[in-house]
């Protein structure tokens, strides 16, 4: 008799634990075959979650069998989603649950105009670059602006992290905040000082990041250097300008390396050669060491600049018309032995 009941006892901890272990592998157990992100746009339903886990999951059963048994079917939230190797079913769908969804990185460059750096940004995002365009659009409209082109000076060069989500509103509103506590008191008093408008100073700081190829070592002398050309009613004949202006009658489809005589007359009001004074507005996005820059420009005696074929990436300066015109000699021959068009 008393065998016959350890035998059962025996039986029922076998079938519990086989049970117990089935439980604990499909709520609990490595389902997760690869690292990969799983994209959930706004409006997706319960087939298209599980469709898009598939490929990353041992048994696309269990992992639906958890989301029903755990109400992931009725709700979850959008995001993109980062399924990593050895996660449970458990944990993915807690995650979904609860829209812990994971970060994006946007690297801001030196873009020319707003709409060119969306045109990259919404890649990473939900929505299609129409969508967020027309969303700046209607922001720049509040702010009294023309469009959205007009917002090029609240963004500064850097890696940002957005979620796939991010709207429009949100993706500028961390950009507004930025160029807010950027513009503290100190850098007003200096903007003050400078007798320069908000705009001016972000054209001449996108001509300084351009010339200095965005290094720091010479920003400030070429602030200065431009600055003694406005002061003293010379044109800036920058030629960053004549490459922003051709470049934006092709929409930036198209990219010159090297400025010719037959381009200086490109019509644009932002073609320093065609024009005297600082441009409407900044040829690129720019980063926060240019506007530094312009707001502590270097006091120096310089007009000229050039290319310096012997340092790539820096220039040689001088306040003399006839030594400018040696450099310059100096690096069109350069230019011309590399055969640079």
């Amino acid at each position: 008799m008393k065998k016959a009941i350890l035998i059962v006892i025996l039986l029922i901890l076998a079938v519990a634990g086989f049970f117990g272990l089935k439980f604990y592998s499909k709520y609990y157990g490595n389902n997760i075959k690869k690292d990969g992100y799983v994209l959930i746009p706004h409006g997706a339903d319960f087939k298209q979650i599980v469709d898009s886990a598939a490929k990353y999951v041992d048994s696309k059963e269990s992992f639906m069998d958890v989301a029903k048994d755990k109400k992931m079917d009725q709700f979850f939230k959008p995001g993109r989603y980062h399924f990593k190797k050895g996660a449970s079913n458990t944990s993915l769908v807690n995650m979904i649950k609860a829209g812990n969804q994971t970060e994006n990185s946007f690297r801001i460059g030196d873009f020319g105009d707003v709409y060119q750096m969306v045109g990259k940004v919404s890649k990473k995002t939900e929505l299609d670059s129409l969508k967020f365009v027309n969303d700046l659009n209607k922001i720049a409209s509040e702010k009294g602006y023309n469009n959205a082109e007009d917002l090029k000076k609240y963004f500064f060069i850097d890696t940002y992290n957005f979620f796939w989500t991010v709207t429009p509103n949100e993706f500028f509103k961390k950009f507004e905040d930025q160029y807010n506590q950027f513009w503290n008191s100190e850098r007003k008093a200096k903007e003050e000082k400078s007798g320069l408008s908000r705009d001016q100073i972000y054209a001449l700081a996108s001509i300084v990041y351009k010339e200095s190829g965005g290094k720091p070592d010479e920003m400030k002398t070429i602030a200065g250097l431009y600055l003694n050309r406005y002061r003293k009613g010379m044109k800036l004949q920058s030629d960053p300008t004549v490459i922003y202006a051709m470049n934006k009658q092709s929409n930036f489809k198209e990219s010159i390396k090297r400025v010719f005589y037959k381009y200086l007359t490109t019509p644009s009001p932002y073609n320093t050669y065609a024009n005297a004074g600082i441009p409407p507005g900044p040829i690129c996005v720019v980063d926060k060491n240019s506007v530094d820059a312009v707001l502590d420009a270097e006091k120096n005696p310089y007009i000229f600049m050039c290319a310096d074929p012997a340092r790539l990436g820096y220039h040689k300066f001088t306040a003399s018309a006839e030594e400018h015109v040696i450099n310059a000699k100096a690096y069109q021959d350069w230019l011309n032995s590399k055969n640079i068009k």
